[in-house]
């Protein structure tokens, strides 16, 4: 019996200033399958596209929109279109190649050939409901920071991927150190695809996936002092939780942020400097910023 596609929508979020992009992005992300950005250059705003199945909780999609709205102070009005289900899989799948990034890691999808790559790691995984599939170039930025630090004697460091989505740059690091990574999120699902994902990469036994509200969880907690620690979220909660990142983080060690516009980068910085954090390397991969911190030894 022929499987009939599930009916898709398209939605459209139009007119944002680049300040509220990351907040209507993550939005957006949290309730579809695919998110893309258009920058209109002659009016300085940006547009955001999702697809998701038309019969998707809207309950979830509002809850998303309104905490956006409520972080930016800013209105955006929600734009709802019907999307031929055919054939958007396939369009899918092609728009997500296998993805050179940086001088270490390669990026490929599980349709292509999962053949041994020399010279290169190589994490296995698709463009989904969790984010962190590499396209994004705040993953990248996190990526081309982690292979800048020095990897001698680490397989014994203490890693977190904070809000870790796919669970990417937590595998990036188990897979480039040979270390044990915990990786947390907000999201039931991100935790599950997380899980997923290290098992496809043979990382089972050294990527740990669990639910757990940030700082606040005691797993995230205990087995602090952390060597290097992963946020690409947002750069709000990054200035918020500035105080727990240096509290939680070993004496020299690092950490990798991300998720954060060029014009936050001041923000973010001083939260940071004032908790004693100071910056080793920043990575621009317009319109967002890497900063790689560290915490005097």
């Amino acid at each position: 019996m022929k499987r009939h596609p599930q009916p898709l929508e398209t939605l459209v979020l139009d007119g944002l200033p680049e300040e509220a992009v990351p907040a209507f992005e993550a939005a957006l992300l949290s309730v579809s399958a695919t998110v893309a950005l258009f920058r209109d250059e002659p009016t300085d705003t940006w547009r955001i596209e999702a697809v998701r199945e038309a019969t998707a909780d809207p309950v979830a999609l509002q809850t998303a929109l309104a905490l956006a709205s409520g972080l930016t102070g800013h209105e955006a009005a929600l734009e709802r279109h019907d999307t031929e289900a055919d054939g958007w899989l396939a369009r899918t799948v092609e728009a997500f190649p296998v993805m050179p990034v940086g001088q270490r890691f390669l990026l490929r999808p599980t349709h292509v050939p999962q053949d041994t790559v020399y010279g290169r790691i190589a994490l296995t995984l698709d463009a989904g409901l969790a984010f962190g599939s590499g396209e994004h170039n705040s993953t990248r930025g996190c990526l081309m920071a982690l292979e800048g630090l020095p990897r001698h004697g680490r397989q014994e460091a203490r890693v977190l991927d904070l809000g870790s989505g796919s669970g990417i740059l937590a595998m990036a690091a188990a897979k480039l150190w040979g270390c044990r990574v915990l990786a947390t999120d907000i999201e039931p699902w991100s935790v599950r695809v997380a899980q997923d994902n290290a098992v496809m990469n043979g990382l089972r036994g050294r990527v740990r996936a669990i639910l757990a509200d940030g700082w606040r969880a005691a797993a995230v907690r205990k087995p602090a002092p952390y060597d290097l620690v992963f946020a690409n979220i947002l750069a709000r909660p990054l200035c918020a939780m500035a105080k727990d990142l240096a509290d939680h983080l070993a004496p020299g060690g690092t950490a990798i942020l991300a998720g954060l516009l060029g014009k936050q980068v001041p923000m973010v910085l001083a939260a940071h400097r004032r908790q004693g954090l100071v910056l080793e390397r920043r990575l621009d991969l317009a319109p967002w910023a890497t900063l790689v911190l560290r915490r005097r030894g």
